[in-house]
């Protein structure tokens, strides 16, 4: 099966769609209009009117489709994501954000609706999907983000500066000593995959870059273990922890905050698949008999 160079844009749409089926792509109808579309640039509703007519295929979409075939992210190919109300820029070095991962931001938001100035930070953020999320919708609150990768912080800072989102290059195990104890939101999307759970999907196992995605340890507990002490460290007493995590941690992570001994009100949250996506804490207060 080929593109040919004078094919009409529904008979090349159709031909992408049988070529990404054949290689395995799980959406292929989806992702041979946003490949057309990433060329003609018209939207989706638009491209498919010129499907009922004869517009011809636009230069290129034969190579972008190959390039999908051979199972490179949709997303490394249009250098874009969309998350939640946003829309980021992303690449090779970066952790394509996951649609699970809005869940998370929903939890955050609902917690400090209604604050007056309700100050958050967003460890390892990534692309900053997370923090972006927060700043844009949620405008009272002061957001700040910390990412390890200089990769991944170059792609956080494109997309979080126009929303004035405070980034840092830091480790999430001890950055922003200076604001300890001052956070009213710490939420976390560590790496969490254990190091002998290679990734099932070509597009996640060869092109997300490994720091995103293995926690440490053949548990996979390293760093989430690291993300929730050090929301222990910058959360005000009273403040609200969240942090998402592999389904089968869910319930090592909250028996982990339990043994701590300083969290309260400790869940587990499920996501749009009904899998163990997430969990939640407070900081508890001081002993105030002590």
């Amino acid at each position: 099966m080929t593109i040919g160079p004078d094919q009409s844009l529904a008979a090349a749409v159709s031909e992408a769609t049988a070529i990404l089926r054949d290689a395995g792509v799980p959406t292929p109808r989806v992702d041979a209009e946003l490949l057309a579309d990433h060329l003609l640039n018209v939207g989706l509703g638009r491209l498919r009117a010129l499907m009922l007519g004869d517009t011809p295929a636009p230069a290129g979409y034969a190579e972008l489709v190959a390039e999908r075939a051979g199972r490179v992210p949709l997303q490394h190919i249009t250098g874009v994501a969309h998350f939640r109300y946003l829309e980021l820029a992303v690449g090779p070095g970066v952790f394509i954000p996951r649609p699970e991962t809005e869940s998370v931001v929903q939890l955050v938001i609902d917690r400090i609706k209604g604050m007056p100035s309700p100050r958050v930070v967003d460890l390892g953020t990534g692309s900053g999907a997370i923090a972006g999320s927060i700043a844009h919708e949620v405008p009272a609150a002061e957001v700040h983000a910390v990412e390890f990768s200089p990769l991944a912080h170059a792609w956080a800072a494109k997309n979080l500066a126009p929303l004035g989102v405070h980034l840092v290059l830091g480790d999430l195990r001890d950055a922003l000593p200076e604001f300890n104890g001052t956070f009213d939101v710490v939420v976390s999307n560590p790496p969490y995959i254990p190091a002998e759970a290679i990734p099932n999907e070509p597009e996640v196992a060869l092109h997300d870059p490994p720091e995103a995605l293995y926690g440490g340890g053949a548990d996979g507990m390293e760093l989430p273990t690291a993300a929730a002490a050090s929301a222990a460290r910058l959360l005000r007493p009273g403040g609200y922890f969240v942090m998402e995590h592999a389904e089968v941690q869910a319930g090592w992570i909250a028996a982990m905050m339990a043994r701590a001994g300083i969290w309260s009100g400790i869940t587990t949250h499920q996501d749009l698949n009904n899998k163990e996506r997430a969990t939640s804490a407070v900081l508890a207060e001081p002993d105030q008999s002590e």
